[in-house]
C-alpha cells in the first residue's frame, strides 16, 4: 500500500515529477512548513502567550507540555524505529531525521488539535466549536499528505504520526481537565 500510494503522486514516466500543476506543487511545499518546528514552535508560543495574558495559567502549561513532552516522544519512537525514508521517488524537501513517524504529522496534530480543542470549548456556539475544530483537522491533514507528496514519508509513517500526536494532544487534555483544581494547582 505504500509503494502504491507514493507512486499514484508521481508521473509514471518520471518519478520525480509529482503529479498535477507546477502551483499545486508549491502548494504542497508551503502545506509542509505549517508543520515545520519553527511554525509549531512560534505557533505555541502565541498560543501560549494569549493564554497567560487572559490567565488561564493552567492551559498555558498544558499545552506547553502537549508540545514540548509530545516533540520528545516523536524523536524517541524516530530513533526506535529507526525506519529509513522513501528511496522509490525524488525527495521535493530536504529531511534529515529517520522516517517513522513523521514528526510534521505528529507535530501538527498536537499543536493544531490540541489549540482546536481549547479554542474549541471556550465557544458557546456548537458551529463555531465545529468549525474550529473542523479547522485544526483541516490544517493536521493538509501537513501529513503534503509529506507523502514530496516523497518524504511513507504514507504508513504520515499515518502514525497523526495517530500519536491525536493520542498525546487527546491525553494532555484530557488529564489537565482532571487535575485538581486546588490552591496548589495551576490556576486558570
Amino acid at each position: 500500500m505504500d509503494q502504491w500510494l507514493l507512486l499514484l503522486l508521481r508521473n509514471p514516466s518520471d518519478l520525480a515529477d509529482p503529479v498535477g500543476p507546477v502551483w499545486f506543487e508549491r502548494f504542497m511545499a508551503n502545506m509542509t512548513t505549517l508543520g515545520s518546528a519553527s511554525v509549531l514552535y512560534l505557533l505555541t508560543l502565541l498560543a501560549a502567550g494569549y493564554l497567560i495574558v487572559h490567565r488561564k495559567m493552567r492551559d498555558a502549561a498544558l499545552l506547553a507540555a502537549a508540545v514540548l513532552v509530545g516533540d520528545a516522544l516523536g524523536d524517541g519512537l524516530k530513533d526506535l524505529f529507526g525506519r529509513e525514508r522513501p528511496d522509490l521517488v525524488s525527495h521535493l524537501v530536504r529531511t534529515n531525521s529517520p522516517s517513522f513517524p513523521s514528526s510534521h504529522a505528529m507535530n501538527a496534530a498536537i499543536v493544531y488539535l490540541t489549540i482546536g480543542a481549547m479554542v474549541a470549548r471556550a465557544q458557546r456556539s456548537a458551529g463555531r466549536r465545529i468549525y474550529v475544530l473542523a479547522a485544526a483537522v483541516l490544517i493536521t491533514l493538509l501537513v501529513g499528505i503534503s509529506r507523502v507528496y514530496l516523497g518524504v514519508h511513507w504514507p504508513t509513517d504520515v499515518i502514525a504520526g497523526w495517530f500519536f500526536g491525536a493520542l498525546w494532544g487527546g491525553f494532555v487534555i484530557f488529564a489537565g481537565d482532571r487535575l485538581p483544581h486546588g490552591r496548589h494547582a495551576l490556576r486558570t
